[in-house]
C-alpha cells in the first residue's frame, strides 16, 4: 500500500449497534486491496435509508444482524492506493459510488450492474458504510471531481444519481410532462433533473407547504396538493413511498405513459390493474442506479443542478443520531467525520 505520511493506524466511526442505538467506536483504518483506494472521508449525506435502518434495523429483506456503519453518500480525498493503482491518484478529491458489483454476472456484462446479485454496497447489511474517518473502495468507483465542487456537493452526487436513474426509467426528455410525488431531497432532485433534461412541465405534489414552495426553486413549473386534478402527464414519479400518493398519481398518466416507483414505502399495495392494462401504462420500480456518475459530475460542476441548496445542516460523528432524527425543517443533513 502506498499512502501519504499522515494516515493513522486507527479511526473513529459511528456504529449502529441495534435499531435506535448508535455508538462511536475506534477501529483500525482499513487497508486498500488490489485495485482499491483509501479515502479520507470529507462529507457524507444522510439518506432516508439510513433513517430507516436507524429506526427499524431493516429495509425489506436487508436486515441488521450485527453492528454496522451507516452512510452511503460520501466524498473525500484519496490518501492511499493499493496494488495496481497509480500512486498519482493520491491527493485526488473524489465522489464515491457506493456499490461495487461483481463485474462477472449477466447484469454486469449488459451494463445493468445495479441489479448485480453480488453487489457490495455501503451501509447495506453486512457491509459497513461511510460514517467513518476512512473507507476503501474500488478505484474506478472513486470518481474525480473538479476543485470548485465542494465536499458537500460531491457527496450529494449519490442522490443526484438516484434522480438521474428515475428520470431515465421514466423516459423524461424534451417536452415531457412530469408529475413528481414528494418534495423530499429525492423528489426535489427528480424535478430538477427533469427540468434540466428539457421537460416542458414539472408538477410536484407535497402536503408540506414549505417543501412544496422549495420545489419551485428546483425546477417545478407548478406545485399542487396531493390528490389535485392533474392529468395527461407522460410520466409519474413517486418519491414518497406513500400508497395514497401512488394511487393518486397513477390516474394522472396518459395512455402509453410511465409510472416509476422510487420512494421506500409499503412492501405491498393494491393497484388499479384494469386502468394500467387499458391505458398500457408502464409501471416500474428503481433500484439504485448504473452509469450515472459521469453525468452527475458534469451537472454539478456546470451548475445545472443546485445540490448545495439541499444542505440544511452539518453534524460530526458524535451527533449522527441527530441527523437520523431530523425535524421537518431539515432537507439534507451532512455528516463531516
Amino acid at each position: 500500500m502506498t499512502t501519504i505520511a499522515e494516515v493513522p493506524e486507527s479511526m473513529r466511526c459511528s456504529v449502529l449497534r441495534a435499531a435506535g442505538e448508535l455508538e462511536v467506536q475506534r477501529r483500525p483504518v482499513p487497508r486498500p486491496g488490489p485495485r482499491e483506494v483509501l479515502v479520507r472521508v470529507a462529507a457524507v449525506g444522510t439518506c432516508g435509508s439510513d433513517v430507516h435502518y436507524f429506526r427499524h434495523g431493516r429495509i425489506g429483506d436487508f436486515v441488521l444482524r450485527e453492528p454496522m456503519v451507516l452512510g452511503h453518500e460520501p466524498s473525500g480525498l484519496i490518501v492511499g492506493v493499493g496494488e495496481s493503482v497509480d500512486a498519482r491518484r493520491i491527493g485526488e478529491r473524489v465522489s464515491l459510488e457506493p456499490g461495487v458489483p461483481c463485474r462477472r454476472c449477466r447484469y454486469c456484462h449488459t451494463g445493468a450492474y445495479n441489479l448485480c446479485p453480488d453487489m457490495v454496497f455501503f451501509a447495506t447489511p453486512p457491509v459497513d458504510g461511510a460514517f467513518a474517518e476512512y473507507v476503501t473502495i474500488a478505484d474506478d468507483f472513486a470518481h474525480p471531481v473538479p476543485e470548485h465542487v465542494s465536499d458537500d456537493v460531491a457527496a450529494l452526487l449519490e442522490p443526484l444519481s438516484v434522480a438521474l436513474w428515475a428520470n431515465h426509467r421514466a423516459g423524461t426528455g424534451v417536452g415531457s410532462r412530469v408529475l413528481v410525488a414528494g418534495a423530499g431531497p429525492i423528489g426535489l432532485l427528480v424535478a430538477q433533473v427533469a427540468a434540466v433534461q428539457g421537460a416542458a412541465e414539472v408538477v410536484v405534489s407535497d402536503p408540506d407547504p414549505a417543501r412544496a414552495a422549495l420545489a419551485r426553486d428546483f425546477g417545478a413549473t407548478d406545485v399542487v396538493a396531493p390528490g389535485a386534478g392533474v392529468s395527461g402527464v407522460d410520466a409519474f414519479v413517486d418519491c414518497s413511498g406513500v400508497p395514497a400518493a401512488v394511487l393518486g398519481g397513477l390516474p394522472a398518466v396518459r395512455p402509453g405513459g410511465a409510472a416509476v416507483l422510487v420512494g421506500m414505502g409499503a412492501d405491498e399495495m393494491t393497484l388499479p390493474v384494469s386502468m394500467l392494462q387499458s391505458r398500457e401504462i408502464t409501471l416500474t420500480g428503481t433500484f439504485r442506479y448504473a452509469n450515472t456518475w459521469p453525468t452527475a459530475v458534469r451537472m454539478a460542476a456546470s451548475g445545472a443542478v443546485d445540490l448545495g441548496r439541499l444542505v440544511t445542516g452539518h453534524v460530526d460523528l458524535d451527533h449522527v443520531g441527530d441527523a437520523l432524527s431530523p425535524d421537518a425543517s431539515q432537507v439534507k443533513v451532512v455528516v463531516r467525520p
